[in-house]
């Protein structure tokens, strides 16, 4: 993981009538929670969202001022931008069932796309 924001190098393919998620993942340096976060945040995109999505992770050590574009509070922390409406999970992101309903995100979306 880097200590800067990055986009993921996945370019989302659009499949038909499938939408692009848009990620954004807050962090805090490369903390354990940190990386845990973003392991398994990788692992939940590739499980559910092959090719659908795009993911830009942003360490607030480094850019401390964009946690208020996103008004947050705690970290690790991941923001659906897109589909709307946005929503926010906080945590290491490990219980997939949890993210999975925090994101609207069940197992046949995957069929979808």
């Amino acid at each position: 993981m880097k200590t800067e924001p990055e986009t993921d190098t996945a370019r989302p393919t659009r499949a038909k009538g499938a939408e692009i998620w848009r990620l954004r993942l807050y962090v805090a340096g490369q903390t354990p929670r940190s990386l845990a976060a973003f392991a398994n945040l990788k692992r939940l995109c590739h499980e559910h969202l092959e090719g659908r999505y795009l993911l830009e992770v942003i360490d607030l050590v480094q850019t401390p001022l964009l946690a208020r574009d996103d008004q947050i509070l705690a970290v690790p922390t991941l923001v659906r931008r897109l589909p709307q409406p946005v929503r926010k999970i906080i945590g290491d992101l490990s219980n997939t069932e949890r993210v999975l309903v925090g994101l609207d995100l069940t197992p046949s979306s995957k069929a979808s796309g």
